[in-house]
């Protein structure tokens, strides 16, 4: 198998069904949609048990980090959305927004090799091609999760605009703003509402995916030193540096789906306080 195999293989989604043509809507990601489902009820079980086990004395150490995320959030959302009756359902969606794509990202400090090993020893074990085995374990570094998870933000959006402003006063704003009343400019303020509607929900997805994407890609490569060690001389250093740049690159990434979680967290409540401001 050569490199590039190696990497088309690993980047291969398990689907229902073969795809037929670039966009085909019939065609579901399995593996995305599993690990997505089983890191949420993880992130909900973790964070309910801290709920129930908490203490007016002394917290431990998982209660006292549960805790510091919840002000956390809590204190982010109060800077943006000054409506505490909306805060009483968007503070607990940021938390879970967070907590659940933090958890996706983290699939990437996985080992590359690991689980898809593991697969397709399954695969071998019941009689089938292992070449067909294919597993992404990062929910978030495909397209369609990320999409999806911005696209739920939109329709949130959307239900506190109505909410808020009634649903003929966002009717109204859709075709007055930006530009001003004049019935001449209400096309023009429509085609500018939907292009901010559309712009707004495709960066969102497309910031995180293309992040954790590069991630998970990056992992291939390093994984990839260890294996090229036989094919040269020089190669003898290879398994040290790929333990070494692996190390270094997993400590780094750590920030990073740190960093992208709170990014999407905090667009999320940005978006949605934006819902709440009339123009």
């Amino acid at each position: 198998m050569t490199a590039g195999d190696y990497i088309g293989h690993h980047l291969t989604h398990l689907q229902n069904q073969p795809m037929h043509g670039i966009i085909d809507f019939s065609v579901y990601n399995l593996d995305s949609i599993f690990w997505a489902l089983l890191l949420g009820v993880l992130g909900c079980f973790f964070m309910r048990r801290a709920a129930r086990h908490v203490t007016p004395g002394v917290p431990g150490r998982f209660q006292a980090a549960v805790e510091l995320l919840i002000e956390m959030v809590e204190g982010q959302a109060k800077g943006i959305i000054h409506n505490a009756q909306s805060r009483k359902l968007v503070s607990p969606l940021a938390l879970t927004v967070f907590v659940w794509i933090f958890m996706m990202n983290a699939m990437d400090l996985l080992p590359v090799d690991l689980l898809p090993v593991l697969w397709e020893s399954y695969y071998e074990a019941n009689g089938m091609d292992a070449h067909h085995a294919f597993l992404r374990i990062v929910p978030t570094a495909d397209l369609s999760t990320t999409l999806g998870l911005s696209t739920s933000v939109f329709l949130v959006c959307i239900f506190y605009n109505i909410k808020i402003k009634g649903f003929g006063g966002w009717l109204h704003e859709l075709f007055t703003a930006p530009f001003g009343s004049h019935p001449v400019l209400w096309p023009i303020n429509f085609v500018m509402q939907m292009i901010e509607f559309a712009a707004k929900t495709v960066s969102h997805g497309m910031r995180l995916f293309g992040n954790m994407y590069a991630g998970e890609l990056v992992f291939m490569l390093i994984a990839l030193m260890g294996s090229a060690a036989s094919f040269s001389l020089p190669g003898v250093l290879l398994p040290l540096g790929h333990i070494v740049a692996g190390s270094i690159w997993a400590i780094f990434h750590i920030l990073i789906i740190t960093l992208q979680a709170f990014i999407f967290m905090m667009l999320t409540l940005v978006y949605v306080g934006q819902a709440h401001d009339a123009h």
